[in-house]
């Protein structure tokens, strides 16, 4: 089993450094929710699916990160608080290139 580090920002300014497992299919949007980063409800809440960005994160780290599909860009020009840096986490798998990841959990809309 091979962790990786995680900062995440919540909705609150606080920061976490947190363990996400590399083999278990997760993706940060799972993360989040694991470690109950926001509030039950407020993140996910389409499954991870692409369908409802409650899961927007702003990456704040230097990450060479997976182009965006065209479900998720359909998705953030339609979202609220988008910035350039932002994602969904549900888009966003768990893996090795992920070490070191710094992001920050966009406002409720």
């Amino acid at each position: 089993m091979s962790d990786i580090k995680l900062e995440i920002i919540d909705r609150e300014g606080q920061n976490h450094n947190v363990s996400a497992p590399t083999d278990m299919a997760m993706n940060l949007m799972e993360v989040i929710r694991s470690y109950e980063l926001a509030e039950e409800g407020t993140i996910g809440i389409c499954g991870g699916m692409a369908m409802c960005a409650s899961c927007q994160c702003y990456i704040l780290s230097d990450h060479s990160l997976p182009e965006k599909s065209d479900d998720e860009e359909a998705m953030l020009s339609e979202a609220f608080f988008v910035e350039e840096n932002s994602r969904l986490g549900c888009q966003l798998q768990i893996n090795q290139e992920l070490e070191g990841l710094k992001v920050q959990i966009a406002p409720e809309e």
